[in-house]
């Protein structure tokens, strides 16, 4: 059954009680979108011919681009719906470790995207330590375990704030720290401040951080290197193999619901990869061709 059965207020548009009857329907809608982003297609034309000539024997019907396009804008509930239903069904869910961090996500290069661009006002110019570069556009902050399963996550843009962000996160989704005393987070030097870290004390969250210019060294300095190492590769993960900078959108709704898709991607094979006792959750190598 669909999530959108159960609970419609999931349902990617309001439909009327009777009359019209979807011939996508959000299922497989959400499966269209995982495999799109598991496959590598970028482009949704190109995807779209190949789904027709290999797997149009799995689906009663499949639309053309502009009408995959409009439903999908119209998923991003859905998805964030899917994301936390695969989620919470896995034994990850659990772990007591979450790292933070935040990834750039491109949206333009030349001086006339920006200029013209319907993202003008919500993207903007920031830099990118890990790369020393610079770059037009947004991040993605991400709350995730060890094993890479997204918990929170946020789309802001490129100069937002690191704290204030993950505060936000942790406002809007008061369940994800909901009967979990003493969890841990790990993140960089960006997450200091008393008054930030009472925030995250009053909420039964521990802060492991390195220390910054002028600090005493803090507990669990010999952690942060390799737990570095595994944030960069989560993060390599959505741009490496999920294509996260090469999303294609152009708006507002079509960027978030395109960064909504490869979170439920990675989210999708990890909870597969779980359920079948595989020993890297975060694999993608049996599903990306």
């Amino acid at each position: 059954m669909e999530p959108s059965a159960v609970h419609p207020e999931r349902a990617t548009s309001t439909r009327p009680r009777v009359g019209i009857e979807p011939q996508l329907t959000d299922a497989e809608l959400v499966t269209l979108a995982v495999v799109q982003a598991l496959l590598g297609f970028t482009s949704e034309r190109r995807w779209l011919r190949y789904a027709r000539k290999h797997l149009g024997h799995l689906f009663r019907y499949l639309p053309k681009q502009s009408g995959y396009n409009k439903r999908l804008r119209k998923a991003s509930t859905l998805i964030k719906s899917v994301i936390r239903l695969l989620s919470t069904d896995t034994t990850l869910w659990t772990d007591d470790v979450w790292v933070i961090d935040s990834t750039p996500v491109e949206c333009g290069r030349s001086k006339e995207t920006v200029r013209r661009s319907d993202l003008a006002g919500w993207a903007e110019y920031g830099y990118c330590a890990s790369h020393s570069r610079y770059f037009w556009g947004l991040r993605l902050h991400l709350v995730c375990t060890l094993g890479g399963l997204p918990i929170g996550f946020a789309l802001v843009g490129a100069k937002a704030d690191e704290r204030q962000t993950l505060l936000d996160i942790l406002a809007v989704d008061p369940s994800m720290v909901a009967d979990r005393p003493g969890q841990m987070l790990i993140g960089d030097k960006n997450y200091y401040g008393k008054e930030f870290e009472h925030s995250l004390d009053l909420q039964g969250l521990r802060l492991l951080r390195p220390a910054r210019k002028g600090e005493p060294e803090r507990r669990g300095a010999r952690m942060f290197k390799p737990i570095r190492q595994v944030i960069e590769s989560i993060n390599q993960t959505l741009k490496g193999q999920l294509d996260l900078e090469q999303h294609g959108g152009r708006t507002p709704d079509g960027v978030v619901v395109r960064v909504l898709q490869r979170l439920l991607a990675m989210t999708a094979a990890i909870w597969h990869n779980d359920k079948i006792g595989a020993p890297i959750h975060r694999s993608l190598t049996d599903y990306d061709h």
